[in-house]
Protein backbone atom coordinates (compact mmCIF):
# COMPACT_ATOMS: atom_id res chain seq x y z
CA UNK A 1 0.00 0.00 0.00
CA UNK A 2 2.87 2.39 0.74
CA UNK A 3 4.47 1.60 -2.61
CA UNK A 4 1.17 2.26 -4.35
CA UNK A 5 0.65 5.50 -2.41
CA UNK A 6 4.10 6.90 -3.28
CA UNK A 7 3.78 5.87 -6.92
CA UNK A 8 0.42 7.62 -7.28
CA UNK A 9 1.36 10.68 -5.22
CA UNK A 10 4.48 11.41 -7.29
CA UNK A 11 3.09 10.33 -10.68
CA UNK A 12 5.40 7.36 -10.76
CA UNK A 13 4.87 3.74 -11.68
CA UNK A 14 4.20 0.78 -9.42
CA UNK A 15 6.17 -2.32 -10.34
CA UNK A 16 4.74 -5.61 -9.10
CA UNK A 17 7.59 -8.08 -9.30
CA UNK A 18 7.72 -11.72 -8.31
CA UNK A 19 11.20 -12.61 -7.08
CA UNK A 20 10.91 -16.20 -8.24
CA UNK A 21 14.53 -17.19 -7.71
CA UNK A 22 14.06 -20.41 -5.75
CA UNK A 23 12.39 -23.18 -7.78
CA UNK A 24 11.84 -25.23 -4.63
CA UNK A 25 9.50 -22.59 -3.20
CA UNK A 26 7.86 -20.98 -6.23
CA UNK A 27 4.45 -22.06 -7.50
CA UNK A 28 2.04 -20.45 -9.93
CA UNK A 29 -0.79 -20.64 -7.38
CA UNK A 30 1.23 -18.52 -4.92
CA UNK A 31 1.48 -15.78 -7.53
CA UNK A 32 -2.21 -16.02 -8.30
CA UNK A 33 -3.02 -15.66 -4.60
CA UNK A 34 -0.82 -12.56 -4.33
CA UNK A 35 -2.46 -10.99 -7.39
CA UNK A 36 -5.87 -11.72 -5.89
CA UNK A 37 -4.80 -10.04 -2.63
CA UNK A 38 -3.69 -6.97 -4.58
CA UNK A 39 -7.04 -6.86 -6.37
CA UNK A 40 -8.81 -7.04 -3.00
CA UNK A 41 -6.71 -4.08 -1.86
CA UNK A 42 -7.63 -2.13 -4.97
CA UNK A 43 -4.00 -2.08 -6.11
CA UNK A 44 -3.11 -2.48 -9.77
CA UNK A 45 0.52 -2.50 -10.79
CA UNK A 46 1.53 -0.47 -13.82
CA UNK A 47 3.66 -3.42 -14.80
CA UNK A 48 3.95 -7.01 -13.54
CA UNK A 49 7.32 -8.70 -13.96
CA UNK A 50 9.28 -11.73 -12.76
CA UNK A 51 12.92 -11.92 -11.79
CA UNK A 52 13.02 -15.07 -13.93
CA UNK A 53 12.49 -12.78 -16.96
CA UNK A 54 16.06 -11.60 -16.34
CA UNK A 55 17.82 -14.89 -15.63
CA UNK A 56 19.96 -14.65 -18.77
CA UNK A 57 20.90 -11.03 -18.05
CA UNK A 58 21.72 -11.76 -14.41
CA UNK A 59 23.84 -14.73 -15.51
CA UNK A 60 25.81 -12.42 -17.82
CA UNK A 61 26.37 -9.99 -14.95
CA UNK A 62 27.72 -12.89 -12.89
CA UNK A 63 30.19 -13.67 -15.69
CA UNK A 64 31.16 -9.99 -15.74
CA UNK A 65 31.90 -10.08 -12.01
CA UNK A 66 34.06 -13.18 -12.40
CA UNK A 67 35.98 -11.60 -15.28
CA UNK A 68 36.54 -8.45 -13.23
CA UNK A 69 37.85 -10.50 -10.32
CA UNK A 70 34.86 -9.53 -8.16
CA UNK A 71 33.45 -13.04 -7.69
CA UNK A 72 34.76 -16.54 -7.14
CA UNK A 73 33.38 -20.07 -7.09
CA UNK A 74 33.68 -21.74 -3.70
CA UNK A 75 33.35 -25.47 -3.01
CA UNK A 76 33.89 -25.11 0.74
CA UNK A 77 31.49 -27.21 2.83
CA UNK A 78 28.50 -25.19 4.02
CA UNK A 79 29.24 -25.54 7.73
CA UNK A 80 32.88 -24.61 7.25
CA UNK A 81 31.89 -21.60 5.14
CA UNK A 82 29.50 -20.47 7.86
CA UNK A 83 32.26 -20.71 10.49
CA UNK A 84 34.80 -18.89 8.31
CA UNK A 85 32.38 -16.04 7.62
CA UNK A 86 31.58 -15.73 11.33
CA UNK A 87 35.30 -15.59 12.25
CA UNK A 88 36.41 -13.39 9.34
CA UNK A 89 38.58 -16.06 7.69
CA UNK A 90 39.17 -15.98 3.95
CA UNK A 91 38.09 -19.00 1.93
CA UNK A 92 40.84 -21.10 0.36
CA UNK A 93 39.04 -20.48 -2.97
CA UNK A 94 39.08 -16.69 -2.71
CA UNK A 95 42.14 -16.17 -4.87
CA UNK A 96 41.40 -18.68 -7.64
CA UNK A 97 42.22 -17.45 -11.13
CA UNK A 98 39.56 -15.98 -13.38
CA UNK A 99 39.94 -18.95 -15.70
CA UNK A 100 39.42 -21.47 -12.90
CA UNK A 101 36.39 -19.57 -11.63
CA UNK A 102 34.87 -19.49 -15.12
CA UNK A 103 35.47 -23.23 -15.49
CA UNK A 104 33.87 -23.96 -12.13
CA UNK A 105 30.94 -21.66 -12.82
CA UNK A 106 30.28 -23.59 -16.02
CA UNK A 107 30.31 -26.79 -13.95
CA UNK A 108 27.66 -25.17 -11.78
CA UNK A 109 25.62 -24.17 -14.84
CA UNK A 110 25.62 -27.79 -16.03
CA UNK A 111 24.97 -29.11 -12.49
CA UNK A 112 27.83 -31.57 -12.68
CA UNK A 113 29.02 -33.51 -9.66
CA UNK A 114 31.60 -30.81 -8.93
CA UNK A 115 29.21 -28.00 -9.78
CA UNK A 116 26.64 -29.23 -7.30
CA UNK A 117 29.19 -28.74 -4.49
CA UNK A 118 29.87 -25.13 -5.43
CA UNK A 119 28.39 -21.66 -5.06
CA UNK A 120 29.37 -18.28 -6.49
CA UNK A 121 30.39 -15.64 -3.96
CA UNK A 122 30.86 -11.88 -4.40
CA UNK A 123 34.34 -10.76 -3.36
CA UNK A 124 33.29 -7.93 -1.03
CA UNK A 125 35.16 -8.38 2.24
CA UNK A 126 36.51 -11.09 4.50
CA UNK A 127 36.19 -9.38 7.87
CA UNK A 128 33.82 -6.45 7.49
CA UNK A 129 32.10 -5.74 10.85
CA UNK A 130 28.83 -6.02 8.94
CA UNK A 131 28.73 -9.76 8.31
CA UNK A 132 26.31 -9.31 5.40
CA UNK A 133 29.33 -7.90 3.54
CA UNK A 134 31.52 -10.96 4.09
CA UNK A 135 31.64 -12.43 0.59
CA UNK A 136 27.93 -13.29 0.29
CA UNK A 137 26.70 -16.13 -1.90
CA UNK A 138 25.13 -14.82 -5.12
CA UNK A 139 24.51 -18.05 -7.10
CA UNK A 140 23.60 -21.59 -6.11
CA UNK A 141 23.08 -24.86 -7.93
CA UNK A 142 19.58 -26.33 -8.00
CA UNK A 143 18.49 -28.90 -10.60
CA UNK A 144 14.78 -28.55 -9.64
CA UNK A 145 12.74 -27.40 -12.67
CA UNK A 146 11.43 -23.84 -12.38
CA UNK A 147 7.68 -23.29 -12.77
CA UNK A 148 8.27 -20.67 -15.50
CA UNK A 149 11.58 -21.55 -17.12
CA UNK A 150 11.44 -25.33 -16.80
CA UNK A 151 14.86 -27.04 -16.92
CA UNK A 152 16.62 -24.25 -18.80
CA UNK A 153 18.59 -23.28 -15.71
CA UNK A 154 20.25 -25.36 -13.04
CA UNK A 155 21.80 -22.38 -11.26
CA UNK A 156 19.80 -19.60 -9.67
CA UNK A 157 20.82 -16.15 -8.40
CA UNK A 158 20.11 -15.19 -4.81
CA UNK A 159 17.54 -12.56 -3.91
CA UNK A 160 20.30 -10.18 -2.75
CA UNK A 161 22.07 -10.38 -6.11
CA UNK A 162 18.92 -10.04 -8.21
CA UNK A 163 17.35 -7.06 -6.49
CA UNK A 164 19.89 -4.33 -7.29
CA UNK A 165 20.25 -5.57 -10.88
CA UNK A 166 16.56 -5.83 -11.72
CA UNK A 167 15.66 -2.69 -9.75
CA UNK A 168 18.15 -0.70 -11.80
CA UNK A 169 17.18 -2.26 -15.14
CA UNK A 170 13.45 -1.72 -14.55
CA UNK A 171 13.90 1.97 -13.81
CA UNK A 172 13.10 1.75 -10.11
CA UNK A 173 14.02 5.02 -8.40
CA UNK A 174 13.09 4.14 -4.81
CA UNK A 175 13.15 0.69 -3.24
CA UNK A 176 11.07 0.41 -0.06
CA UNK A 177 12.63 -2.27 2.12
CA UNK A 178 11.67 -3.38 5.62
CA UNK A 179 14.17 -2.85 8.42
CA UNK A 180 15.16 -6.51 8.48
CA UNK A 181 17.22 -5.78 5.35
CA UNK A 182 19.06 -2.81 6.84
CA UNK A 183 22.34 -4.72 7.41
CA UNK A 184 22.18 -5.82 3.78
CA UNK A 185 21.68 -2.32 2.38
CA UNK A 186 25.46 -1.75 1.94
CA UNK A 187 25.55 -5.03 0.03
CA UNK A 188 22.71 -3.84 -2.22
CA UNK A 189 24.55 -0.56 -2.85
CA UNK A 190 27.90 -2.31 -3.50
CA UNK A 191 26.62 -3.98 -6.68
CA UNK A 192 25.80 -0.76 -8.55
CA UNK A 193 29.39 0.49 -9.09
CA UNK A 194 30.67 -3.08 -9.33
CA UNK A 195 28.36 -3.79 -12.28
CA UNK A 196 28.22 -0.26 -13.71
CA UNK A 197 24.50 0.06 -12.99
CA UNK A 198 22.38 3.12 -12.19
CA UNK A 199 21.99 3.28 -8.40
CA UNK A 200 18.60 3.03 -6.69
CA UNK A 201 17.68 4.90 -3.50
CA UNK A 202 16.62 2.80 -0.51
CA UNK A 203 13.82 3.80 1.88
CA UNK A 204 13.72 1.73 5.07
CA UNK A 205 10.54 1.16 7.00
CA UNK A 206 9.62 -1.01 9.94
CA UNK A 207 7.26 -3.93 9.53
CA UNK A 208 4.01 -3.70 11.45
CA UNK A 209 3.81 -6.48 14.00
CA UNK A 210 0.61 -7.06 15.95
CA UNK A 211 0.05 -8.62 19.37
CA UNK A 212 -1.07 -12.26 19.49
CA UNK A 213 -0.25 -12.48 15.78
CA UNK A 214 2.23 -14.45 13.69
CA UNK A 215 3.30 -13.00 10.34
CA UNK A 216 5.86 -15.63 9.36
CA UNK A 217 4.65 -17.54 6.30
CA UNK A 218 6.35 -20.67 7.61
CA UNK A 219 4.51 -20.48 10.94
CA UNK A 220 1.19 -19.67 9.26
CA UNK A 221 1.70 -22.63 6.93
CA UNK A 222 2.01 -24.81 10.03
CA UNK A 223 -1.47 -23.75 11.16
CA UNK A 224 -2.87 -24.62 7.73
CA UNK A 225 -1.08 -27.99 7.55
CA UNK A 226 -2.07 -28.89 11.12
CA UNK A 227 -5.74 -28.14 10.40
CA UNK A 228 -6.05 -25.41 13.02
CA UNK A 229 -7.48 -23.06 10.37
CA UNK A 230 -9.52 -23.58 7.22
CA UNK A 231 -6.94 -22.06 4.87
CA UNK A 232 -5.07 -18.89 4.02
CA UNK A 233 -8.33 -16.93 3.96
CA UNK A 234 -9.30 -18.01 7.48
CA UNK A 235 -10.72 -15.01 9.42
CA UNK A 236 -8.17 -15.64 12.19
CA UNK A 237 -5.25 -15.15 9.78
CA UNK A 238 -3.45 -11.79 9.32
CA UNK A 239 -3.56 -12.23 5.54
CA UNK A 240 -5.35 -9.77 3.27
CA UNK A 241 -8.06 -12.32 2.52
CA UNK A 242 -8.28 -13.31 6.17
CA UNK A 243 -8.90 -9.84 7.61
CA UNK A 244 -11.16 -8.95 4.66
CA UNK A 245 -13.25 -12.00 5.49
CA UNK A 246 -13.35 -10.82 9.12
CA UNK A 247 -14.88 -7.53 7.94
CA UNK A 248 -11.91 -5.20 7.48
CA UNK A 249 -12.58 -2.64 4.76
CA UNK A 250 -9.97 -1.57 2.24
CA UNK A 251 -10.65 2.06 3.10
CA UNK A 252 -9.83 1.50 6.78
CA UNK A 253 -6.79 -0.62 5.98
CA UNK A 254 -5.41 2.02 3.62
CA UNK A 255 -6.03 4.82 6.12
CA UNK A 256 -4.28 2.85 8.84
CA UNK A 257 -1.23 1.98 6.76
CA UNK A 258 -0.79 5.58 5.59
CA UNK A 259 -1.31 6.83 9.15
CA UNK A 260 1.58 4.60 10.32
CA UNK A 261 3.67 5.67 7.33
CA UNK A 262 7.20 4.50 6.60
CA UNK A 263 8.21 4.56 10.26
CA UNK A 264 11.57 3.09 11.22
CA UNK A 265 10.53 2.29 14.78
CA UNK A 266 10.11 -1.33 15.76
CA UNK A 267 6.38 -1.59 16.28
CA UNK A 268 4.36 -4.16 18.21
CA UNK A 269 0.87 -2.84 17.66
CA UNK A 270 -2.42 -3.54 19.35
CA UNK A 271 -5.35 -4.37 17.07
CA UNK A 272 -7.68 -1.83 18.67
CA UNK A 273 -6.85 1.21 16.55
CA UNK A 274 -7.21 -0.45 13.17
CA UNK A 275 -10.54 -2.02 14.12
CA UNK A 276 -11.75 1.27 15.66
CA UNK A 277 -10.90 2.97 12.39
CA UNK A 278 -12.76 0.26 10.53
CA UNK A 279 -15.82 0.83 12.74
CA UNK A 280 -15.82 4.53 11.83
CA UNK A 281 -15.84 3.54 8.18
CA UNK A 282 -18.68 1.00 8.36
CA UNK A 283 -20.93 2.57 11.02
CA UNK A 284 -22.49 5.23 8.74
CA UNK A 285 -23.26 2.72 5.96
CA UNK A 286 -24.05 -0.56 7.72
CA UNK A 287 -27.78 -1.41 7.63
CA UNK A 288 -29.32 -2.22 11.02
CA UNK A 289 -30.86 -5.64 11.56
CA UNK A 290 -32.07 -7.80 14.46
CA UNK A 291 -30.83 -11.13 15.83
CA UNK A 292 -32.01 -13.21 18.78
CA UNK A 293 -30.21 -16.25 20.16
CA UNK A 294 -32.15 -19.44 19.48
CA UNK A 295 -31.26 -20.89 22.84
CA UNK A 296 -34.16 -20.29 25.24
CA UNK A 297 -36.08 -17.88 23.01
CA UNK A 298 -38.97 -16.36 24.95
CA UNK A 299 -42.39 -15.96 23.28
CA UNK A 300 -44.27 -12.80 24.21
CA UNK A 301 -47.95 -12.02 23.74
CA UNK A 302 -48.49 -8.33 22.99
CA UNK A 303 -51.81 -6.87 24.10
CA UNK A 304 -52.87 -4.00 21.83
CA UNK A 305 -50.90 -5.29 18.83
CA UNK A 306 -52.56 -5.64 15.39
CA UNK A 307 -54.95 -8.59 15.25
CA UNK A 308 -53.25 -9.70 12.06
CA UNK A 309 -49.49 -9.32 11.51
CA UNK A 310 -48.52 -6.13 9.72
CA UNK A 311 -45.46 -5.74 7.55
CA UNK A 312 -44.09 -2.21 7.55
CA UNK A 313 -41.16 -0.65 5.74
CA UNK A 314 -38.67 0.90 8.16
CA UNK A 315 -35.36 2.61 7.34
CA UNK A 316 -32.34 0.31 7.36
CA UNK A 317 -30.37 3.11 9.00
CA UNK A 318 -32.14 6.01 10.70
CA UNK A 319 -29.26 8.37 9.96
CA UNK A 320 -28.71 7.24 6.37
CA UNK A 321 -31.98 7.10 4.42
CA UNK A 322 -30.07 6.42 1.21
CA UNK A 323 -29.66 2.80 2.36
CA UNK A 324 -33.36 2.24 1.78
CA UNK A 325 -35.89 0.29 3.83
CA UNK A 326 -36.36 -3.15 5.34
CA UNK A 327 -39.49 -5.15 6.09
CA UNK A 328 -40.40 -5.38 9.77
CA UNK A 329 -43.20 -7.59 11.14
CA UNK A 330 -45.47 -6.15 13.85
CA UNK A 331 -47.55 -8.91 15.46
CA UNK A 332 -49.33 -9.98 18.62
CA UNK A 333 -46.83 -12.81 19.05
CA UNK A 334 -43.16 -12.04 19.05
CA UNK A 335 -39.88 -13.39 20.42
CA UNK A 336 -37.35 -11.76 22.74
CA UNK A 337 -34.01 -12.87 24.16
CA UNK A 338 -33.95 -14.86 27.40
CA UNK A 339 -31.35 -12.47 28.84
CA UNK A 340 -33.73 -9.54 28.35
CA UNK A 341 -36.80 -11.38 29.64
CA UNK A 342 -34.96 -12.53 32.75
CA UNK A 343 -34.21 -8.92 33.67
CA UNK A 344 -37.85 -7.77 33.58
CA UNK A 345 -40.05 -7.10 36.61
CA UNK A 346 -43.83 -7.27 36.54
CA UNK A 347 -45.31 -3.82 35.93
CA UNK A 348 -42.06 -2.47 34.46
CA UNK A 349 -42.25 -0.25 31.39
CA UNK A 350 -39.82 -1.19 28.63
CA UNK A 351 -39.20 -0.07 25.05
CA UNK A 352 -39.60 -2.38 22.06
CA UNK A 353 -37.11 -0.84 19.67
CA UNK A 354 -38.67 0.62 16.49
CA UNK A 355 -42.17 0.09 17.93
CA UNK A 356 -42.65 1.89 21.24
CA UNK A 357 -43.18 1.32 24.93
CA UNK A 358 -44.95 -1.58 26.63
CA UNK A 359 -45.71 -2.66 30.18
CA UNK A 360 -44.65 -6.11 31.40
CA UNK A 361 -47.93 -7.55 32.68
CA UNK A 362 -47.02 -11.18 33.30
CA UNK A 363 -43.87 -13.31 33.51
CA UNK A 364 -44.06 -17.10 33.30
CA UNK A 365 -41.14 -19.11 34.65
CA UNK A 366 -40.13 -22.77 34.76
CA UNK A 367 -39.37 -24.58 38.00
CA UNK A 368 -35.71 -23.59 37.71
CA UNK A 369 -36.51 -19.94 37.15
CA UNK A 370 -36.08 -19.74 33.36
CA UNK A 371 -38.57 -17.35 31.73
CA UNK A 372 -40.88 -19.33 29.44
CA UNK A 373 -43.37 -16.64 28.43
CA UNK A 374 -44.28 -12.96 28.71
CA UNK A 375 -47.40 -10.86 28.41
CA UNK A 376 -46.76 -7.28 27.33
CA UNK A 377 -49.23 -4.44 26.94
CA UNK A 378 -48.45 -1.73 24.42
CA UNK A 379 -48.16 1.81 25.74
CA UNK A 380 -47.19 3.66 22.58
CA UNK A 381 -47.83 7.07 24.14
CA UNK A 382 -45.08 6.32 26.66
CA UNK A 383 -41.77 8.22 26.57
CA UNK A 384 -39.02 6.01 25.08
CA UNK A 385 -36.41 8.26 26.68
CA UNK A 386 -37.74 7.45 30.14
CA UNK A 387 -37.25 3.66 29.98
CA UNK A 388 -34.03 1.96 31.04
CA UNK A 389 -34.49 -1.16 28.96
CA UNK A 390 -34.70 -0.97 25.18
CA UNK A 391 -34.88 -4.43 23.69
CA UNK A 392 -34.73 -6.10 20.30
CA UNK A 393 -37.52 -8.42 19.19
CA UNK A 394 -38.79 -10.32 16.16
CA UNK A 395 -42.43 -10.53 15.11
CA UNK A 396 -44.14 -13.52 13.51
CA UNK A 397 -45.93 -13.58 10.14
CA UNK A 398 -46.89 -16.40 7.75
CA UNK A 399 -45.52 -14.29 4.88
CA UNK A 400 -42.22 -13.10 6.38
CA UNK A 401 -40.31 -15.56 8.54
CA UNK A 402 -37.14 -14.96 10.57
CA UNK A 403 -34.06 -16.61 9.07
CA UNK A 404 -31.85 -19.08 10.93
CA UNK A 405 -28.28 -17.95 11.30
CA UNK A 406 -24.96 -18.88 12.87
CA UNK A 407 -23.15 -16.07 14.69
CA UNK A 408 -19.41 -16.66 14.77
CA UNK A 409 -16.70 -14.96 16.79
CA UNK A 410 -12.99 -15.73 17.02
CA UNK A 411 -10.08 -15.54 19.43
CA UNK A 412 -6.39 -15.07 18.68
CA UNK A 413 -4.55 -18.19 17.52
CA UNK A 414 -1.87 -17.85 20.21
CA UNK A 415 -2.07 -16.95 23.88
CA UNK A 416 1.12 -14.90 24.03
CA UNK A 417 1.31 -11.28 22.89
CA UNK A 418 4.76 -11.68 21.34
CA UNK A 419 6.40 -14.95 20.38
CA UNK A 420 10.04 -15.09 21.48
CA UNK A 421 12.81 -16.85 19.59
CA UNK A 422 12.74 -19.97 21.79
CA UNK A 423 8.97 -20.31 22.00
CA UNK A 424 7.19 -23.29 20.49
CA UNK A 425 3.90 -22.61 18.74
CA UNK A 426 2.38 -25.72 20.31
CA UNK A 427 3.06 -24.31 23.79
CA UNK A 428 1.19 -21.05 23.12
CA UNK A 429 -1.59 -22.43 20.94
CA UNK A 430 -5.01 -21.14 22.01
CA UNK A 431 -7.14 -24.25 22.77
CA UNK A 432 -10.42 -22.83 21.43
CA UNK A 433 -10.48 -20.02 18.87
CA UNK A 434 -13.94 -20.27 17.30
CA UNK A 435 -17.20 -19.55 19.12
CA UNK A 436 -20.66 -20.02 17.61
CA UNK A 437 -24.23 -19.19 18.57
CA UNK A 438 -27.35 -20.35 16.76
CA UNK A 439 -29.70 -17.43 16.19
CA UNK A 440 -32.70 -16.19 14.27
CA UNK A 441 -32.39 -12.94 12.32
CA UNK A 442 -34.93 -10.79 10.54
CA UNK A 443 -35.94 -12.02 7.10
CA UNK A 444 -34.10 -9.18 5.33
CA UNK A 445 -30.75 -10.76 6.25
CA UNK A 446 -31.62 -13.85 4.22
CA UNK A 447 -31.34 -11.95 0.93
CA UNK A 448 -28.06 -10.16 1.67
CA UNK A 449 -25.05 -11.02 -0.55
CA UNK A 450 -21.85 -12.57 0.74
CA UNK A 451 -19.55 -9.87 2.06
CA UNK A 452 -22.38 -7.53 3.12
CA UNK A 453 -21.60 -5.71 6.37
CA UNK A 454 -24.45 -5.06 8.81
CA UNK A 455 -25.03 -4.12 12.39
CA UNK A 456 -27.08 -6.46 14.53
CA UNK A 457 -28.75 -4.13 17.01
CA UNK A 458 -27.19 -4.37 20.48
CA UNK A 459 -24.77 -7.09 19.31
CA UNK A 460 -22.30 -5.36 17.05
CA UNK A 461 -21.18 -5.42 13.44
CA UNK A 462 -21.16 -8.58 11.34
CA UNK A 463 -20.19 -9.62 7.83
CA UNK A 464 -22.12 -12.17 5.79
CA UNK A 465 -19.64 -15.00 5.29
CA UNK A 466 -21.92 -17.67 3.86
CA UNK A 467 -25.41 -17.67 2.40
CA UNK A 468 -27.91 -20.28 3.56
CA UNK A 469 -27.71 -22.05 0.18
CA UNK A 470 -23.92 -22.36 0.53
CA UNK A 471 -23.96 -23.62 4.11
CA UNK A 472 -24.35 -27.35 4.75
CA UNK A 473 -26.57 -26.56 7.73
CA UNK A 474 -28.76 -24.21 5.69
CA UNK A 475 -27.81 -21.26 7.91
CA UNK A 476 -26.66 -17.74 7.10
CA UNK A 477 -23.16 -17.50 8.58
CA UNK A 478 -22.37 -14.12 10.12
CA UNK A 479 -18.88 -13.32 11.40
CA UNK A 480 -18.56 -10.71 14.12
CA UNK A 481 -16.37 -7.74 13.22
CA UNK A 482 -14.18 -6.45 16.07
CA UNK A 483 -15.03 -2.85 16.98
CA UNK A 484 -11.77 -1.89 18.69
CA UNK A 485 -13.26 -1.76 22.18
CA UNK A 486 -11.30 -3.41 24.98
CA UNK A 487 -13.83 -6.20 25.45
CA UNK A 488 -13.71 -7.28 21.81
CA UNK A 489 -9.92 -7.02 21.55
CA UNK A 490 -9.02 -8.93 24.73
CA UNK A 491 -7.97 -12.56 24.43
CA UNK A 492 -10.90 -14.81 25.34
CA UNK A 493 -8.56 -17.55 26.58
CA UNK A 494 -8.52 -18.02 30.32
CA UNK A 495 -5.77 -20.37 31.45
CA UNK A 496 -6.65 -23.05 33.96
CA UNK A 497 -5.18 -21.92 37.33
CA UNK A 498 -3.59 -25.33 37.91
CA UNK A 499 -1.83 -25.13 34.54
CA UNK A 500 -0.62 -21.62 35.31
CA UNK A 501 0.78 -22.77 38.67
CA UNK A 502 2.51 -25.72 37.01
CA UNK A 503 4.17 -23.41 34.48
CA UNK A 504 5.25 -21.02 37.21
CA UNK A 505 6.71 -23.91 39.19
CA UNK A 506 8.56 -25.23 36.16
CA UNK A 507 9.96 -21.78 35.41
CA UNK A 508 11.26 -21.49 38.95
CA UNK A 509 12.88 -24.91 39.02
CA UNK A 510 16.55 -25.37 38.13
Amino acid sequence: MLNDYFARTYNGKLVVRFDDTNPDKEKAEFEEAIMEDLRLLGITGDVVTHTSDYFQTIYEYALLMINKGLAYVDDTAQETMREERAEGIASRCRDLSVEENLRRFDEMRRATELGMTCCLRAKMSVDNPNKAMRDPVIYRCNPTPHHRTGSTWKIYPTYDFCCPIVDSLEGVTHALRSMEYRDRNPQYEWFFPALGLRPVAIKDFSRMNFVYTLLSKRKLQWFVDAGHVSGWDDPRFPTVRGIRRRGMTIDALRQYVLMQGASQKNMLLEWDKIWSLNKRVIDPVAPRHTALLKKELVPATVVGAPAQPEIRDLPKHKKNPELGTKQTVFSALLFVDQSDAASFAAGEEITLMDWGNAFVRDIERSADGVVTGLTLQLHLEGDVKATKKKITWLGQSPAVHPVEALLVDYDYLITKKKLEAGDSIEDVLTPVTEFTDAAIVDANVGVLPRGAIIQLERRGFYIVDQLAVDNELGLVKLIQIPDGKAASMASKHKEDPSVARAKKGAAGSP
